[in-house]
């Protein structure tokens, strides 16, 4: 089984969980399948240890496509392979079983985020990437719901799937033609950052935070402010930081707070995911054009991410990491 896990595939696993304008944190997650066993990353685990570290879980193949078709709690907890190992499949194992592509990597791209946010940015990446056959699919919990929205669109010949307000998925027959479709996807929707340079902040921060870096011109520009604290945009953004971006301290301690006019302030013990998703907000809306209009995901599915199970203990997971 472990002969499955070469070094071609750890070593595209560990670039792109290397690259912030690609995975943020314990984001993305990359499988690697071969007969009735598939590889995948666990839970919690980020992609830029694969060279280093154990960041991986054998599942049944064919017990995770049951699950993804209503056996089973969706978490395929019960598909590990070895009952020994502790490690929890990613939250999204169903939808990497469910293609029959060897190789399946799911990103969290800034530059595919930055369109497909808003309804413009799905317009023009479409046009952007004619001629790869995408497959958009509209917004979905991860997980279960997910998986499902993607296996009511996709074809067995669909590699390219373009997540509304979450990220990207390639698949291909090897780790190569994977990660050169990635490339390509990543430089047909690139959009150069506009330019900033945010003031420092006047005043001292609340006790216990500490004034962001270049991320607080979201809190300076008119209408970065606006989108910001209009709402939630991606899932991690919300199992991360909270809902949006709150602008008083509050009962759920939340890691940042926005000050209009200001800056973003960050508590002192904000973890290093946590900066690194703030940074990433930052990114995208330095990409997002003023004539577009981004579209939260909505108070409804930012409660269904706070109070999910299966989200809190990642971001356990990724807190004891940096512990």
């Amino acid at each position: 089984m472990q002969e499955l896990l070469t070094d071609t595939f750890r070593a595209f696993s560990a670039k792109i969980g290397s690259d912030p304008l690609l995975i943020q944190g314990p984001g993305g997650n990359t499988s690697i399948k071969e007969g009735e066993v598939m590889w995948i990353k666990a839970s919690g685990m980020e992609l830029s240890d694969a060279l280093r570290s154990e960041i991986f879980v054998a599942v049944d193949r064919e017990a995770a496509r049951a699950e993804a078709h209503g056996a089973g709690d969706g978490t395929c907890k019960a598909t590990v392979i070895d009952p020994a190992i502790k490690l929890r499949p990613s939250i999204e194992t169903t939808f990497h079983a469910v293609f029959d592509w060897r190789v399946v990597a799911h990103s969290h791209s800034v530059a595919t985020l930055a369109h497909v946010v808003t309804r413009e940015g799905r317009k023009v990446a479409k046009t952007l990437l004619d001629g790869l056959d995408p497959v958009f699919v509209p917004y979905a919990k991860p997980g279960l719901e997910l998986t499902t929205a993607i296996a009511e669109r996709v074809r067995p010949d669909t590699r390219l799937i373009v997540l509304q307000n979450h990220g990207l998925i390639v698949c291909g027959k090897t780790t190569a033609e994977a990660d050169q479709l990635m490339q390509n996807v990543e430089t047909r929707l690139h959009r150069a950052p506009i330019e900033i340079a945010p003031a420092t902040p006047e005043g001292a921060p609340l006790p216990g935070f500490e004034w962001a870096g270049d991320e607080n011109w979201l809190a300076q520009d008119p209408l970065a402010l606006e989108r910001v604290t209009a709402g939630s945009y991606y899932p991690d953004h919300v199992v991360f930081l909270g809902a949006a971006l709150p602008t008083a301290e509050n009962e759920s301690a939340p890691p940042a707070i926005l000050v209009p006019g200001q800056g973003i302030q960050v508590r002192k013990t904000a973890t290093a995911t946590q900066r690194k998703m703030l940074t990433c907000l930052s990114d995208i809306f330095r990409r997002v054009p003023e004539g577009w209009t981004p579209e939260p995901i909505g108070h409804a599915a930012e409660a269904e991410l706070l109070n999910w199970d299966a989200e809190k203990y990642r971001q356990w997971l990724a807190a004891q990491a940096e512990g």
